[in-house]
């Protein structure tokens, strides 16, 4: 058997190697990069919605998509959501996302749900249109695509909710709710939340059918200040939120607000009434640190 010298040996591990990171540097450079829109909720925090940027779907799907529940390619969506964990540097078992359904159920995340299989979390994520935590490295967000994504922090409790809120869960006070679910989980208090309201449909683009502004109108909201009349009602969905966190205490100054109306920048955000049901869908998240 032939014998080389030691040093001819390391040599070839070293080609070896670097042959092995230049693959890996290769996969990497390939990967897209998802464009975000980032909220300031202090540095213990990650808040961001996505844009329609960087990430591999097609069509009205295009680019970046993470919703299973719209009608995309399963492997575009792994591919997008390899990419969203990859920038936020967590795991694909750390980024949340319920099967929503305009309703007002809260989920709590916690170690017990994180340790299920991911068929198991799924089935454990069935059915609610908010998700709360206080874990560390752990991505909770709600799917929209004209409705409005509500992003809670209260920091002194190190706790965090994410909210879906369209028509029928605004009109049930989703906010709300999810807020007398923090205080019960967390014991947290309203006048210490900070609260984002993110890129939905505005007033000047919803515009809905008589059955749906009575459906407001009997809910007990003020409708002088939620809606105007332009030929069909109008009605105000970003208002009408900021209006029940106020309601449950969290102060004026604490609510952002985006200005974002995704109907009229479609091209950058998903939106259902511009592009058709079957397209892609906004991720708001937030991420404790």
């Amino acid at each position: 058997m032939k014998k080389f010298p030691i040093s001819f040996l390391f040599q070839q591990e070293y080609i070896k190697n670097l042959y092995l990171c230049s693959k890996n540097l290769k996969h990497i450079s390939k990967m897209k990069e998802p464009q975000l829109d980032y909220y300031d909720f202090g540095n213990e925090v990650t808040a961001f919605s996505t844009t329609r940027h960087g990430g591999y779907s097609t069509g009205n799907y295009a680019e970046l998509n993470i919703n299973r529940f719209c009608g995309d390619e399963e492997t575009c969506i792994r591919k997008n959501r390899e990419a969203l964990c990859s920038r936020l540097g967590i795991s694909d078992d750390r980024l949340l996302m319920p099967h929503q359904v305009h309703l007002t159920k809260t989920v709590r995340i916690n170690e017990a749900l994180l340790s299920l299989s991911e068929e198991e979390r799924r089935e454990a994520l069935e059915g609610y249109d908010a998700l709360m935590t206080n874990l560390k490295g752990v991505c909770i967000g709600v799917s929209t695509a004209d409705c409005i994504p509500i992003l809670l922090y209260d920091k002194p409790h190190h706790a965090v909710c994410a909210i879906h809120a369209g028509w029928r869960g605004t009109v049930a006070r989703i906010a709300e709710k999810a807020i007398a679910e923090m205080v019960a989980a967390y014991g947290t208090r309203p006048e210490e939340i900070k609260a984002q309201i993110g890129p939905g449909i505005h007033l000047e683009s919803f515009e809905v059918g008589d059955e749906v502004y009575e459906a407001f109108a009997q809910a007990g909201f003020d409708m002088t200040t939620i809606s105007c009349h332009q030929k069909k009602w109008h009605i105000d969905l970003p208002e009408c939120n900021r209006q029940q966190l106020l309601t449950s205490g969290v102060p004026s100054a604490s609510i952002a607000v985006s200005p974002v109306c995704t109907y009229l920048e479609s091209s950058r955000f998903f939106s259902a009434r511009h592009l058709g049901i079957n397209s892609g869908r906004i991720f708001t998240g937030i991420l404790l640190g």
